[in-house]
């Protein structure tokens, strides 16, 4: 990752992470489509190839998430009884809308909080 030598005031990694928005100056768009990240940032010109979200956030999505559903699931099956396919239509499509709306605000506020914090991929000193 290059030296960041332009003057931008800092932004709150957290909105622009979850807006999807540029770390550097909060106003560029940092997704291309879904979950492709743009090559690099339309307004200041940031290049974006120091992004490597990982499986961190699907990682957060599966717990956050599979712990609502679970539970709601549970709580269904306890207090009404209801027959297998009343659970399959309201639970999967449930969990495929709240995993896709939650993977892309999640991605965006780990490659927000990567620029932030300035991480980088670790080396092995040999030395």
């Amino acid at each position: 990752m290059s030296k960041d030598e332009a003057h931008y005031p800092p932004v709150d990694p957290v909105s622009v992470g979850l807006r999807g928005r540029c770390p550097r100056c909060g106003e560029g768009a940092l997704f291309d489509g879904l979950l492709g990240v743009k090559p690099k940032c339309g307004v200041c010109g940031l290049d974006y190839s120091f992004a490597d979200a990982g499986d961190g956030p699907a990682v957060f999505v599966i717990l956050i998430i599979g712990f609502i559903v679970v539970g709601l699931a549970l709580w269904l099956e306890v207090n009404y009884s209801p027959a297998l396919w009343v659970h399959l239509i309201l639970w999967i499509p449930l969990s495929t809308i709240l995993c896709l709306g939650l993977l892309r605000g999640l991605k965006g506020l780990m490659i927000a909080l990567q620029y932030r914090h300035k991480a980088a991929e670790g080396q092995i000193d040999r030395g």
